[in-house]
């Protein structure tokens, strides 16, 4: 899942950048406010107040950043030690009222909105008798502008901080969904590869180790009346636990069918299938061969190789046919047999003798662990946009038929 860097640092960033503009626009009005005074009002007896205090606030109001933005007790301190210095340059010099703009700001970062508030409308009344006392008459703009720009910036900067919070609590929201959502995309591809190990499983080792059983059982049974026939069905046990064993090195490996290794194609591959002891195994290709992806080649293998299992252990044929069709969009894999069959109505079940209903394939049997080869055809030629069908016809035998489209595949 594509990630993306965590908005925090972009907020923080044009926050840095609002202080730095009112800190700068502070120290600009609080000079000009210094300048104007010298100015206006040479060889005052003030004069040196005014400095001092100047020269006091601007250190003061250096030492803000330090302290944080937290309404923790020495920034409530320090912000009430700058406003009264500030108020009383005021009520020496009026023209240092230009330096509330940026008090307005530091008030309403630091206290809760109504104490912020507060503060803003006594600072804006100090601005009023400020310009009052400046004015030679009165004007009814001095009464009235102050208030208002206090108000347009306090609601301005209420509405940025509401936004600002309604957008922390979306990003939020959408980081939680997204971890939410990765983390249901990695529960989703471990229950999938735990099928995928499933349908390998039960392909392969499952099979092979069915196999071995009934031949040994075989074995056993005519050990002492038909040796030569016994070690005939150990050595074919034999040979299957080796291609067993080859199959749980390559389960550990690479997960790749160890038919099809070494360059091996389909046909190849589905030639050297047997079905066990008495039952000839045929195959047929009709078609041109076209090259085929290896999760195709893998999956109609693993259908051949359970559809014969079935055939082996549930239908009681003779033979069993495989045909592997190439029709230009798909592939088409056959498995015919000539066992019991079952009825059409009941397609999900394979009769294991004549007239006696055998175990439902399509869903596993939890007495006995068996039942996964038809789920398990469906569910891999279904990861391929494929399709599983079973006909069946009582004493003439099974047909499965599982199709495969080749078109815009990789």
């Amino acid at each position: 899942m594509t990630t993306h860097p965590h908005p925090a640092p972009a907020r923080e960033g044009g926050t840095r950048m609002l202080a730095a503009v009112m800190h700068t626009a502070f120290f600009l009005l609080l000079t000009a406010s210094v300048a104007r005074y010298l100015l206006r009002h040479p060889g005052s007896p003030d004069t040196p107040w005014i400095i001092a205090l100047g020269t006091a606030l601007a250190l003061l109001y250096v030492l803000g950043p330090a302290l944080g933005a937290a309404p923790t007790l020495r920034r409530l301190v320090w912000l009430g030690l700058v406003t009264a210095t500030w108020a009383v340059l005021v009520d020496l010099a009026p023209s240092f009222a230009w330096c509330a703009v940026p008090l307005f700001f530091t008030a309403l970062r630091t206290l809760p909105p109504r104490a912020a508030i507060v503060l803003v409308a006594t600072l804006t009344a100090f601005v009023v008798a400020a310009q009052l006392r400046l004015a030679d008459e009165f004007d009814p703009n001095l009464l009235v502008a102050p208030p208002a720009v206090a108000a347009l910036a306090t609601a301005v900067f209420v509405h940025m901080e509401r936004q600002a919070e309604a957008q922390r609590t979306l990003i939020d929201d959408l980081l939680r969904t997204r971890r939410e959502l990765a983390a249901t995309e990695r529960r989703e591809g471990t229950l999938a590869e735990r099928q995928r190990l499933s349908m390998e499983i039960h392909d392969t080792l499952a099979q092979h180790l069915s196999s071995q059983q009934m031949l040994l059982q075989a074995a056993d049974r005519v050990w002492d009346a038909d040796p030569a026939t016994a070690r005939t069905h150990v050595r074919t046990a034999n040979g299957i636990a080796a291609r067993g064993l080859a199959e749980a090195r390559r389960l550990v490996h690479d997960l790749a069918p160890s038919e099809l290794a070494g360059g091996a194609d389909l046909p190849e591959a589905l030639r050297t299938l047997d079905a066990g002891p008495g039952v000839a195994v045929r195959f047929h290709l009709e078609g041109t061969p076209v090259p085929l992806p290896d999760r195709v080649q893998s999956a109609l293998l693993r259908v051949a190789q359970g559809a014969l299992a079935n055939i082996r252990e549930h239908a009681g044929a003779r033979t069993a046919a495989l045909t592997l069709t190439y029709l230009g969009d798909q592939v088409v894999l056959d498995v015919a047999d000539d066992g019991h069959g079952f009825p059409a109505a009941d397609t999900t079940r394979h009769a294991p003798d004549a007239g006696r209903p055998g175990p439902d394939p399509a869903r596993p049997d939890p007495a006995t662990g068996r039942g996964h080869g038809l789920p398990a055809m469906r569910a891999r030629l279904g990861q391929l946009g494929g399709t599983l069908t079973l006909e069946s016809t009582p004493g003439e035998g099974t047909v499965l038929s599982a199709a495969i489209p080749l078109e815009h595949r990789p």
